[in-house]
């Protein structure tokens, strides 16, 4: 098993690659300044990191997943993720490749720290990672500046707030720009519904008693080669629905076909949709369709 190294703090990412540490909660890194070179490492990261790749390049491994990152993509880290570099077939690239480092001790008691688990991209995986456009790459570079300009200005007592906030404000325009991704890519995306749709009807009909959660985020999402945190934003900006509400809609449309199209009954019916019982079904029922499954069954 290949050895996994834990990288802690800002610091020791930075002389893994030679570079200058400008604060010991966060930096802005340039891997072209890079004096160092690493052919091949593991790493568990315990803090935040967004890199945004401005050459096509091969270098970055996630879990233990290849990427071959196309200019202007953006991949995002949270803290514990492992993640690596291996450039063991090929020679070391030298990119223009700049990212941000930043400790959850930064953040902690601020807006961005209360509010971070929003920005649930730095849980995608790698082939969700964002891809910009030129107008787009020009902003999250600039944003990138503009903290780095920060961490070069002596520390006062505006340093921590101004650093803070211009992450945020990072964050706030690679989520802008990923839902205009999930936009761009609406065709597959409804595809992939599609898909979800018949996972959630073969488990019904075929009425087999499963040796996993076939209705959990992460099993749909596994089967679906998603992330289940990008599976459950991509259903939210395609239906409006988290996942749980998603599943829940789709009992109530398989229970209505199955009330007008079947001899089921209700016991049978709330039994094979995995509903608590018969009572809770019906009061749920008419409270979500205005009657009861009875009187849905047997219209006036």
């Amino acid at each position: 098993m290949d050895e996994i190294t834990k990288i802690e703090t800002v610091d020791q990412y930075d002389q893994l690659f030679g570079l200058e540490t400008l604060h010991p909660l966060v930096n802005v890194i340039d891997f072209s300044k890079a004096t160092r070179s690493v052919e091949y490492i593991r790493m568990n990261i315990g803090f935040y990191c967004l890199f945004l790749k401005d050459a096509k390049c091969g270098d970055l491994t996630y879990g233990r997943k290849n990427y071959d990152y196309q200019e202007g993509t953006v991949v995002c880290m949270a803290p514990g993720q492992v993640s690596g570099i291996d450039n063991r077939n090929r020679p070391a690239p030298r990119t223009k490749s700049i990212g941000v480092l930043f400790h959850p001790d930064l953040i902690r008691g601020t807006s961005l720290g209360q509010h971070i688990k929003n920005y649930t991209f730095f849980s995608y995986e790698v082939n969700e990672a964002l891809h910009l456009s030129d107008q787009e790459r020009e902003i999250v570079t600039d944003c990138i500046h503009k903290i780095r300009i920060e961490l070069e200005h002596p520390i006062d007592k505006h340093s921590k707030q101004l650093i803070v906030r211009n992450i945020e404000l990072l964050l706030d325009y690679c989520m802008r720009f990923y839902e205009r991704q999930f936009i761009t890519r609406n065709e597959v995306n409804k595809k992939i519904i599609r898909q979800f749709d018949k996972i959630i009807n073969n488990h019904f009909e075929t009425k087999l008693v499963p040796a996993v959660d076939v209705l959990s985020n992460e099993y749909c999402a596994n089967v679906l080669h998603l992330s289940p945190e990008y599976f459950n934003d991509l259903l939210k900006h395609e239906t409006g629905k988290s996942f749980k509400e998603y599943i829940e809609l789709k009992r109530f449309e398989i229970a209505k076909e199955w009330l007008l199209n079947t001899d089921k009954t209700v016991n049978q019916i709330t039994q094979e949709l995995g509903f608590q019982n018969p009572q809770y079904f019906s009061r749920l029922f008419k409270k979500v369709t205005g009657c009861s499954p009875n009187d849905f069954r047997v219209p006036n």
